[in-house]
């Protein structure tokens, strides 16, 4: 656990927009970037506990996939077009 001191001297590090705990990206203060760490840790968990370890690891590996489909979903539906709203501006 880290002192007093060293909890104030983190904070001012934080406020200043650095990251000072690994996964406390983007929170304002040592303590904000804290509780979101936690959080991100606890959801992968939750996550990995639905997919189970071999799912979530499949998971990892298929990267930044189409969103929107279930597994396997994305071949079958290649080549075929969208139907797409025009835009009519009106005279």
């Amino acid at each position: 656990m880290a002192s007093q001191q060293e909890k104030k001297q983190l904070d001012e590090r934080a406020k200043k927009g650095e990251t000072v705990v690994q996964g406390g990206t983007g929170g304002k203060s040592f303590e904000a970037q804290q509780h979101l760490a936690e959080g991100r840790s606890r959801g992968g968990n939750t996550r990995k506990e639905q997919l189970g370890t071999e799912g979530y690891q499949q998971m990892g590996r298929k990267g930044g996939t189409r969103t929107g489909k279930a597994g396997g979903e994305d071949d079958e539906d290649e080549g075929e077009e969208m139907d797409e709203p025009t835009s009519r501006t009106r005279t």
